[in-house]
């Protein structure tokens, strides 16, 4: 009963094609996206700054919130 050996690997280490195939779907991939992209419908400058003023009230009043129940709890300690 002899040990198998498997054939060595290539020296050269990756094949150069490879690497071509790998950069053409790297951007093929890019192009996909711009595309997609284009078709997205982005919010208006309005929707943005309303969307982004309710957000910073929302995250102000649960801070304002959780910092009077620490204080709270703190002091019953």
């Amino acid at each position: 009963m002899g040990v198998r050996i498997p054939p060595g690997l290539p020296s050269s280490g990756a094949s150069p094609i490879r690497g071509f195939q790998v950069v053409n779907e790297i951007i093929k991939f890019l192009r996909e996206v711009k595309v997609e992209l284009k078709k997205v419908n982005w919010p208006s400058r309005k929707e943005t700054i309303g969307s982004t003023s309710v957000v910073l009230v929302v995250v102000i009043i649960v801070a304002i919130f959780l910092g009077l129940i620490d204080i709270g709890l703190s002091r019953l300690i």
